[in-house]
């Protein structure tokens, strides 16, 4: 089993969804989360004093998944999430070693 991390623009979230569901994944874990890579961050104004943003709106999304549909669903992500622009984000893949459905017990691929 693998574990697909990405991190996405927020208004590119409804797109990986219905791209990701496309492919059959079913279940998708959603946090808000903020930083900054290359993107930096930008100076605003506020009441005529300037302040920097640096930490930027982000999605993170994972999802666990069979190691047969992990370039699928890269490719579905990375499709989605794409403007072409700096801070379209990243996608991370590591190895999950067990997987538990708390309700059944059903453990590994059953439990996802």
């Amino acid at each position: 089993m693998r574990k697909i991390e990405a991190i996405i623009k927020p208004f590119k979230l409804d797109e990986v969804k219905e791209a990701l569901q496309e492919i059959g994944i079913q279940g998708i874990t959603v946090l808000e989360a903020k930083g900054f890579g290359r993107q930096k961050g930008h100076t605003e104004l506020y009441r005529g004093a300037e302040y920097v943003v640096d930490f930027l709106p982000k999605v993170k999304l994972e999802v666990v998944l069979e190691e047969n549909n992990v370039d699928q669903a890269i490719e579905a992500i990375k499709a989605a999430a794409e403007t072409g622009r700096i801070g379209d984000g990243k996608i991370f893949v590591s190895t999950i070693d067990e997987a538990i459905r708390i309700r059944t017990g059903e453990r590994g691929s059953d439990a996802i």
